[in-house]
């Protein structure tokens, strides 16, 4: 393998990047740092269209060569259609963020089936359906590819009145160790990126305890920021986590680090 000077390990120039609910939020901040690094970008949304259709002219105004989509990501019919224009559009797919999902709350006796499946389709089938199409395609090309799901540090850490939404995370990291198994040989590396409490605006404002309680007890003493886990993103889909596959990258400012007693 060649070896790369470090502004050619973090250049994506010429590469295509998928993030999943990237219309707004979380998603829309890994997108931003891959533009900002060369990249061409796929901008996928389910119910935000206006603020995803905000942020594709903010691209295109920057000069970054972008498409937007709208799919319901628990559909397969609909997944495959996004792939389906990605490739028409791009001719290829070379990095995938399996971000999109969603986070309610409610109490385990209070949750009902249709709740139950609602919060496990839009959290952990989508990444499967998602990935599916995305190693189909990655393997048919020259180059391979990268896969990045994002999950949640209450994947391992239960919160009350999450059960699903932890229990949707805890999967989709064992999903991601099980295809970085068998996508491996075919060259493609799935990887974990596993966030903890971000920063948005308001936040402090509705969840004041909350917030309160985390900056005691983080030890880099601070909210996460968007960036920090784009960069996450950015470092694992490079060449400098080329011998990188199956792994989870925790990024917390060292939450998972206390004692839970």
């Amino acid at each position: 393998m060649d070896r790369l000077s470090f502004n050619e390990m973090f250049n994506f120039t010429g590469k295509v990047v998928l993030v999943t609910g990237s219309g707004h939020g979380l998603g829309s901040g890994i997108a931003f740092r891959f533009a900002e690094a060369g990249a061409k970008i796929v901008i996928h949304y389910n119910k935000s269209s206006s603020e995803a259709n905000q942020f594709y002219k903010k691209l295109v105004d920057m000069g970054i060569n972008a498409m937007i989509y709208q799919a319901d990501l628990s559909k397969p019919g609909e997944v495959k259609g996004l792939f389906e224009n990605v490739v028409e559009h791009f001719y290829q797919i070379d990095v995938l963020v399996n971000n999109a999902g969603i986070y309610p709350a409610n109490s385990f006796l209070d949750i009902t089936p249709e709740e139950w499946k609602i919060v496990l389709d839009a959290n952990l089938t989508s990444a499967y359906l998602c990935t599916s199409e995305a190693a189909h395609y990655m393997i048919r090309q020259e180059k391979r590819g990268v896969i990045i799901n994002i999950t949640s540090i209450e994947a391992e850490n239960p919160t009350a009145n999450h059960a699903h939404y932890c229990a949707a995370k805890a999967g989709l990291e064992m999903f991601s160790r099980t295809t970085a198994g068998e996508l491996g040989k075919h060259g493609v590396r799935v990887n974990v990126v596993s966030p903890g409490l971000l920063w948005r605006e308001g936040l402090d404002k509705d969840w004041p305890e909350g917030v309160n309680r985390w900056m005691n007890a983080a030890p880099l003493g601070r909210l996460g920021q968007y960036d920090d886990v784009a960069n996450a993103c950015l470092f694992l889909a490079s060449p400098a986590a080329s011998w990188i596959t199956g792994a989870k990258l925790l990024v917390d400012g060292g939450i998972m680090t206390q004692q839970v007693y």
